[in-house]
């Protein structure tokens, strides 16, 4: 019998490698523990598909290209998608008692067993690139597996998903609201459930189904960005927008007003709520499905991100007996989470705390929350002026939007209590600019805020694939990077892989712009002088901005420039 040849050296008799570089990928490989074939990739000394050809041919079997198969709907409906990621693999054909699947790895005979208990059918295996196999699996079981799996979903052996329990939400029609749905509206369920199933999955915070001329776009809004998933037919806009007001118990019938509601799933012993939100726009109603995950607000001051002297000004701040302390910032800039994990750190016994919220995305064990409704009248003013009458320590404020709000909340840190809110500016020092364009009189700004916090999120590089990476010195000296930072710098980035969807990011932290009403800045908002001004006057006392506090998380290695530069811009104070 012949000698199995293995496939470093069919690379280098078929003249794709030098011995050279096989022995420097293997010096590579060994000295970051990773496998011979990444190496060779990782230095782009070979494509990935051409080790998975030369690894078939080692083992005997096939190579596939994945991006060429046309994997049938009943074939996919043999392996949940749950266990097909778990196992990075992919079901490509069935026959009587065997299954295909594409695999990376040859000699992972576990999986191979796994799947033969499972399924209770032999197993044989063609090899595909690892990217190449998750590519496929976003397209089979998400991004162009909608419409195969909802036209499955009609047949009797359609299997409901077992990651998320929507018995609450009535999505099966339990409670005799579904009794006009026959066999043809049924994948109408199947599809609004695997929409809401795949965005949990993902970690999305949003989810967006707008409407076009000529399809329906769906996107998942994944750390801060937008991502397009399948675009199911127009005709299919009427039912899906049903079924969501039929789950979030809004008026089917109406179609010219703007809506809101809300769905609670389960996902394992975990409770989600998913706020809902429907306007008309000219090619139809338009839906957001905003996710609330109650975890995501337990996180305490360390793990949002502060640099050490912030976190020591902040937690000295929170903790005055009065006063006002703005959050500031766009929407989605995680002004609530930070509010919110103050709120947390300050909840103890001894403090009475109520908020004034609207509306109320987070239910907070041992804290009053008051949830504004403008269309009875309560509104943030009226529910100030009555929290002043139940004694409260804290109050938080969700947002100062007119002049009433403010004053009120300024009238409250005057007669000794702590007033946590939020104003949308794009920075700390325009905070003071605003209140005074909203009619606030300058003095009462001076004499009442004790502190502005600018923050945006960024993108942190993941933690799995991460590695060291030094950007063109092109870009270091157009960022900015002050010469003590520079110093100590470590970039990293992120190759991509599985557990980030191949993006090189997986998870969010704030960077963070904090201002303390200093006796100087309060005598420049007294003399009501420019924003500009304002600004010089904080960073000459240790204030740094947002551009700067973000560079300095991408010299740890925390994030990129690119990163960076996508939420906030360098100042001239920056230069």
């Amino acid at each position: 019998m012949a000698k199995r040849r293995n496939f470093a050296a069919i690379l280098v008799k078929c003249g794709l490698i030098s011995q050279d570089q096989l022995d420097e990928a293997q010096n590579v490989a060994n000295s970051q523990k990773i496998k011979l074939g990444e190496a060779l990739v990782q230095l782009d000394y070979v494509s990935a598909n051409n080790v998975m050809r030369a690894m078939a041919q080692e083992y005997g079997t096939e190579f596939v290209k994945l991006n060429t198969v046309n994997i049938p709907a009943d074939v996919v409906a043999l392996v949940p998608e749950h266990t097909a990621r778990e196992l990075n693999i992919v079901p490509i054909s069935a026959d009587e008692g065997e299954l295909t699947i594409a695999t990376c790895e040859p000699e992972d005979f576990n999986t191979i067993d796994k799947l033969t208990f499972l399924l209770n059918r032999r197993i044989n295996i063609n090899l595909a690139p690892k990217e190449a196999i998750l590519q496929t699996l976003n397209r089979i079981y998400g991004q162009q597996g909608l419409a195969p799996i909802m036209s499955l979903a009609a047949t009797e052996s359609a299997q409901q998903s077992a990651e998320i329990d929507f018995s609450e939400t009535d999505i099966y029609g339990v409670d005799g609201e579904e009794e006009g749905l026959d066999e043809s509206s049924a994948p109408i369920i199947r599809l609004t459930q695997l929409i809401i199933t795949e965005a949990v999955q993902l970690k999305a915070s949003d989810i967006h189904i707008e409407p076009f001329e000529d399809r329906i776009r769906i996107r998942y809004r994944i750390d801060g960005v937008l991502v397009e998933r399948e675009s199911p037919p127009r005709r299919l806009l009427g039912a899906l927008l049903s079924r969501i007001k039929i789950l979030s118990k809004l008026d089917i019938a109406e179609r010219r007003r703007t809506q809101d509601g809300r769905i609670k799933v389960t996902v394992g012993n975990k409770e989600l709520d998913l706020r809902v939100s429907i306007i008309p726009t000219n090619h139809g109603q338009s839906v957001v499905m905003r996710i609330l995950d109650k975890d995501n607000i337990k996180i305490g001051l360390r793990q949002l991100g502060f640099a050490e002297d912030d976190f020591n000004t902040f937690n000295t701040l929170i903790r005055r007996p009065n006063g006002i302390i703005l959050v500031t910032g766009p929407t989605g800039s995680g002004k609530t989470t930070s509010l919110y994990a103050a709120l947390n750190a300050l909840n103890t016994p001894d403090r009475k705390i109520i908020t004034a919220e609207d509306p109320v995305e987070y239910y907070l064990a041992g804290i009053n929350q008051v949830e504004i409704k403008h269309q009875i009248g309560l509104d943030f003013a009226s529910v100030i002026r009555s929290m002043l009458r139940q004694a409260p320590n804290i109050i938080l404020v969700g947002e100062m939007r007119d002049l009433e709000t403010a004053q009120m909340g300024i009238q409250a840190s005057l007669t000794g209590h702590l007033v946590f809110s939020t104003l949308h500016t794009n920075d700390a020092p325009s905070a003071v600019t605003r209140l005074a364009d909203m009619g606030v009189p300058s003095y009462l700004i001076a004499s009442s805020v004790i502190a502005i916090m600018a923050q945006r999120l960024v993108r942190t590089v993941c933690k799995k694939c991460r590695e060291p990476f030094q950007p063109p010195q092109s870009a270091i000296e157009s960022a900015g990077f002050p010469p003590s930072v520079l110093a100590d710098a470590h970039f990293m980035h992120g190759r991509g892989c599985s557990a980030c969807n191949m993006k090189g990011y997986k998870g969010r932290l704030g960077i963070y712009e904090l201002m303390k009403m200093s006796s100087k800045i309060r005598e420049l908002t007294f003399a009501e002088a420019p924003t500009a001004q304002i600004r010089q006057a904080a960073i000459t006392e240790g204030m740094k901005t947002l551009y700067m506090d973000g560079l300095m998380k991408v010299a740890k290695g925390v994030t990129t420039i690119e990163e960076v530069l996508r939420v906030a811009k360098m100042s001239e104070d920056d230069g």
